[in-house]
């Protein structure tokens, strides 16, 4: 038997990560197990969206723990019960599978695709996705993904899947032919360096999709539950796909995630999908506490207004540094750096004690918590102007 030199080494070494082992987390900030202190701008990429550990969903884990944990998924269970009628009564869809992440969501969602083909189009399979869209790291997920970084990974993939470029509508209406059962995407491409699409091209990919019988797929992992300043990013476009996933901020930090269809496209048939810990009574009340929490009062005009000063200094940040422009919407938004300079801050935002995120080499994606106070805001960018300040005069030195 091999014993590991160290804690470390008994983890699969799939990603690089710093040596710090995080061992408290309370709102916006994590501490170490050096009781080092981290304001944290990336919140498990956009999972914890009340924050790290909020009252809400720790007394909710709690009192259900005590209760039951699971009577299998082969009964009902109160909690599933609630938050799948919360979930309905706050959308256009009319059903829901819980999954227990978001790449299983969308592994649902493509499979309830191909049975909607196999029983309504003459058993036509392929889905349209998107250049650079992200949607999960299962083979199907992967294969539906546009992530260059995936294409030579684990092949052969999953074949039927067709790449169109985001908002361009006749990079989509090009590919539709009779194998054509649906057309997926993020309405904000998130991987990629938060890539948005018009609320225009969104309308657009509805009527089109409407026009051939396609069903329209909304991966809302995470821009959902708020994340945008809507409950759902669609609401912005006024429209409603026939499938949405969601993941990520529907857990508030808890393996959650959902499938949620209109009676239309909702044709799984006994045996056709499931899972032994979806719709689990104690993940289900943390997110029926996380959808009580969004769905209060003013919290999504807060998500706004928060959203809004967040890109007006982070706007004020690139004019003083000359750097790119800022994109997204809400509380989901990037920063063009213009030089492939991104690994490097967060590198040294984490040794100042800030947490933020590089999905591309030239950008900066921050995602805080959907509570993130104005104050935190401003300690968060005193740390990004510090850094890009000393990086100017480095460059202007050399």
């Amino acid at each position: 038997m091999t014993t590991a030199t160290h804690p470390y080494d008994a983890l699969m070494d799939i990603t690089a990560r710093p040596k710090a082992v995080f061992v408290r987390g309370a709102g916006s900030y994590l501490w170490d197990d050096g009781r080092k202190r981290y304001l944290d701008f990336v919140q498990g990429w956009a999972v914890n969206c009340l924050g790290h550990s909020p009252p809400a969903i720790a007394d909710a884990l709690a009192a259900q723990a005590k209760r039951l944990l699971t009577p299998s998924p082969a009964f009902y269970n109160e909690p599933s019960l609630k938050l799948a009628q919360a979930l309905v009564e706050n959308s256009a869809f009319d059903q829901v599978f819980f999954a227990n992440s978001g790449a299983e969501a969308n592994e649902g969602a493509i499979k309830l695709a191909r049975k909607y083909g196999s029983l309504h189009k003459g058993g036509a399979f392929e889905i349209i996705s998107f250049e650079g869209g992200f949607h999960g790291r299962t083979l199907a997920t992967m294969s539906a993904s546009g992530k260059k970084a995936f294409e030579p990974l684990f092949e052969p993939k999953v074949s039927g899947f067709k790449k169109a470029k985001l908002n361009d509508i006749a990079s989509v209406e090009k590919l539709i032919n009779a194998n054509t059962v649906a057309v997926m995407l993020e309405p904000i491409q998130g991987e990629s360096g938060v890539w948005p699409a018009t609320d225009q091209f969104l309308r657009e990919l509805r009527a089109l999709t409407q026009a051939h019988g396609l069903l329209l797929i909304f991966d809302e992992i995470q821009t959902g539950m708020g994340r945008t300043g809507k409950l759902f990013h669609h609401e912005h476009a006024g429209i409603a796909p026939d499938i949405m996933t969601l993941g990520k901020g529907i857990g508030g930090g808890v393996p959650l995630a959902a499938l949620l269809a209109s009676e239309r496209a909702s044709c799984f048939e006994h045996g056709d999908q499931g899972g032994t810990f979806n719709g689990n009574p104690i993940m289900c009340a943390a997110g029926l506490a996380v959808l009580e929490e969004v769905s209060k009062p003013d919290f999504l005009k807060s998500v706004t207004e928060t959203g809004l000063l967040l890109e007006s200094e982070l706007q004020k940040v690139s004019a003083r540094h000359g750097l790119g422009g800022v994109r997204g919407r809400g509380l989901l938004l990037a920063l063009d750096l213009k030089l492939s300079i991104a690994p490097g801050i967060v590198a040294q935002a984490f040794e100042a004690g800030v947490l933020l995120n590089a999905p591309q080499l030239d950008t900066l994606r921050f995602m805080p918590a959907l509570n993130v106070t104005r104050a935190e805001i401003a300690e968060m960018i005193d740390c990004l102007d510090g850094i890009l300040t000393k990086a100017g005069a480095a460059r202007r030195v050399a």
